[in-house]
């Protein structure tokens, strides 16, 4: 049986923004056995439309699904787990912990020093601007969810300042195809946990600065600027109401941009490798980005200039309902490819899993099947 807390596809219900879109392309949003039949292959799902889709995956498959069932335990026992829920207690000889990594908004310490009169909000319970207090945001953070509510916020008239500490930079299209058609067609998605030099730091990379729009549009850090979003430096700390922004701006920028360059040099080695040299466009180099004449170090947050700080700092797993020795020092999983360091406990749907393409809806299929192979070995 599959146990559900709220309705199938809760997250995407409730934790998502109102414009939000996934990045990946339909045609790449498979799932097993339920590759997309849609009429527009190259765009991008909306949120009700992710919520159709894992619905009707739900259907196709016939999943036992118990919805409005919340886990509040799992406890070893001689036979397997005790699972224990809001609805009473199943005893179950195997269990796959596909709960996701980032239940929880991973907002820093230093957010208890933000003066009282200014609102602090995260991804998940932002919905959109007009529920927002008049006036300038400090967006904290510049992976995928912090590009894409930065542009949202200017666009609406509030003046947006924008804090960036490490992120990937990714054009929306490369050579006529979408960036993700030469990550999945060149094999870098392929490449599996245990041929990861640094499996640890592959697990903890920001989401790429991408965004799903009809005109495929790249949103990287000149985009923004161009929306007239202010860019400051990683948020180091609050003092006295004042926050404190890192220097090194121009650094980080650049070695975001090394990094563009080094996987477009790869996707056109293996477009001449694969001979696919005249399906696709003329190479394309990209233009650095701008760094600001003199970046402010520094932003008073009790002025009334900033009226909300948006914390799109990312998110963390909520294992408090596992009652198993399995986590490490920083509260995540200890696993295998899914594999959990518990007989017949495993884990779908974290970050690398298995390979890279993991962290994408796509990227379950070969991963399920690899832990049910497992699973059923265990059983046996």
């Amino acid at each position: 049986m599959v146990l559900e807390r709220g309705q199938v596809a809760n997250s995407w219900r409730t934790e998502r923004w109102d414009s939000l879109r996934l990045l990946t392309p339909n045609w790449l949003n498979r799932l097993p056995g339920l590759p997309y039949d849609g009429p527009d292959p190259d765009g991008y799902l909306a949120m009700g439309e992710v919520v159709a889709l894992v619905e009707r995956l739900a259907s196709v498959t016939a999943a036992p699904v118990r919805t409005e069932t919340a886990v509040t335990s799992v406890r070893r026992t001689d036979g397997g787990y005790r699972v224990t829920t809001d609805a009473g207690e199943i005893e179950a000889g195997t269990v796959v912990v596909a709960s996701g990594a980032f239940n929880r908004p991973a907002v820093p310490p230093l957010a208890a020093a933000v003066p009282a009169s200014v609102l602090q909000v995260t991804p998940f319970a932002y919905r959109h601007p007009a529920e927002l207090p008049d006036g300038g945001v400090l967006v904290v953070g510049a992976s995928a969810s912090g590009v894409q509510l930065a542009a949202e916020l200017a666009r609406s008239g509030r003046p947006v300042t924008l804090s960036v500490g490490e992120h990937v930079r990714m054009p929306r299209t490369y050579r006529g195809r979408d960036v993700l058609w030469w990550m999945d067609a060149s094999g870098v998605w392929d490449e599996r946990f245990d041929q990861v030099d640094d499996l640890d730091r592959a697990r903890r990379l920001p989401s790429p600065q991408l965004v799903g729009t009809p005109a495929r549009a790249t949103l990287d850090l000149n985009a923004l600027a161009d929306l007239g979003v202010e860019l400051v430096g990683r948020l180091a700390m609050v003092r006295d109401g004042k926050a404190l922004f890192s220097g090194g701006l121009a650094n980080v920028f650049a070695l975001a941009d090394l990094k563009l360059e080094r996987l477009l040099d790869a996707f056109d080695s293996w477009a001449v490798g694969a001979g696919v040299e005249d399906e696709v466009g003329p190479p394309e180099r990209f233009a650095p980005t701008r760094v600001p004449a003199s970046p402010r170090w520094q932003l008073d947050l009790g002025s009334g200039a900033i009226r909300t700080v948006l914390w799109a700092t990312g998110g963390r797993p909520d294992y408090s309902w596992l009652d198993v020795d399995v986590l490490d020092a920083k509260g995540r999983l200890r696993h295998e490819g899914g594999v959990v360091d518990s007989p017949g406990l495993y884990a779908l749907g974290l970050p690398v899993l298995r390979r890279r393409r993991s962290t994408f809806l796509h990227g379950i299929d070969d991963d399920a099947r690899a832990v049910v192979e497992h699973l059923a070995g265990h059983l046996g």
